[in-house]
């Protein structure tokens, strides 16, 4: 008698930083998959840097490997997602940090070609929720958004006061971090952090007072939401990440969201950030093209949403649970202990394998 042994799925994540003050979305995204599906999957996790703890986090990364930073170029992102391809045989792969989608839509077809299967937006997608082109967006979906300004020169925050705007204000990058300002000096100093950091242009804008509330859904690239889950922030961090959020419903910031979707006809995961103001009226802040770090609560408030999204990759209808209301998440810091062999095999080799998992160091 023959017996076969089916391969388990195997999903790589990417975004397995895991900073206290701006943790990556790649660690929660594998404990949502386990805690879906056990050890009947193979979790590999993707990094840019030695240091990020979700790489050594045993029973939960199967096998990790570091990638080049997207500023090598996507050649390099290309040879070395062969490499791993050829020894992981990878089904599916959960991009999860914005600086890195552009390439990955880029490179679809390549992936495809590799037998890599993703559901993510496309380059058009990606460039119409950009920072920079956001306010566009939210005119022609309806949806109120701050005035927003792109700048070159931190003179801005000593001449500004003559174009009307005032204390205090906004400072964005183009990828990531949002610093208030309330002086020219602090404007200045946040400009040459933001633009040595993510490049340019910087972004202004015009500050709101209000609490915000956060969507996550994922777009079926037919104008659809599916599996929306709702949050308000109860803590942030100093860079505006939740430290502590509960789940909401809220039918306006469903509304918008669904609106935006369909103007964008999006495809795959995001999140929807939203500005509630004093008189009630929501104002847009954010559309960020993946799952946000606090995925996790999702998935104990009922709605599994990378779940979901590996069944519909695998064209698996999934059926999705309303988020229970009033779920309470409260982020804390975790120390992972190493020894130096293990630091030093990811530093030289870029992979590790913990003891008895499949993986090569090359």
């Amino acid at each position: 008698m023959s017996t076969s042994t089916k391969k388990p799925l195997t999903i790589a994540i990417t975004g397995m930083n895991a900073k206290p003050d701006n943790p990556g979305p790649g660690l929660p995204v594998a404990r949502c998959l386990r805690l879906a599906y056990g050890n009947d999957i193979r979790i590999i996790g993707l990094g840019y840097d030695v240091l990020d703890a979700g790489l050594y986090l045993q029973g939960l990364c199967d096998v990790s490997y570091l990638l080049p930073y997207p500023s090598a170029g996507e050649q390099l992102l290309m040879e070395r997602m062969q490499f791993i391809q050829s020894t992981e045989s990878i089904d599916i792969l959960i991009p999860c940090l914005d600086a890195e989608l552009l390439s990955f839509s880029r490179l679809h077809h390549e992936f495809e070609a590799l037998g890599i299967r993703m559901l993510i937006p496309d380059v058009a997608q990606l460039r119409d929720r950009n920072k920079d082109r956001l306010g566009e967006l939210a005119r022609n979906a309806g949806i109120r958004y701050p005035e927003t300004k792109t700048i070159t020169s931190a003179n801005f925050f000593y001449q500004c006061h003559d174009d009307g705007w005032k204390y205090p204000m906004v400072v964005k990058g183009i990828f990531y971090d949002a610093t208030v300002v309330h002086s020219a000096d602090e404007g200045a100093q946040a400009f040459r952090h933001i633009a040595a950091s993510w490049g340019y242009p910087v972004l202004v804008q015009r500050y709101v007072k209000g609490h915000e509330v956060n969507l996550t859904a994922i777009g079926d690239g037919k104008g659809n939401l599916l599996g929306s889950v709702m949050m308000r922030k109860q803590a942030v961090t100093d860079k505006g990440k939740a430290w502590s959020c509960v789940t909401v419903d809220n039918q306006q910031l469903q509304h918008d969201a669904q609106k935006l979707a369909h103007e964008l006809q999006w495809a795959g995961p995001l999140e929807v950030e939203m500005l509630k103001e004093a008189d009630g009226n929501y104002l847009l802040i954010e559309i960020n093209p993946r799952f946000p770090a606090w995925i996790y609560l999702a998935a104990e408030a009922g709605c599994n949403l990378p779940e979901g999204l590996v069944k519909l990759i695998l064209d698996t209808q999934p059926e999705f649970q309303k988020a229970k209301v009033g779920m309470m998440m409260i982020r804390y810091a975790q120390e992972i202990v190493i020894d130096l062999n293990t630091f030093e095999s990811m530093s030289m080799h870029g992979c590790y394998a913990p003891q008895g998992k499949h993986g090569e160091q090359r």
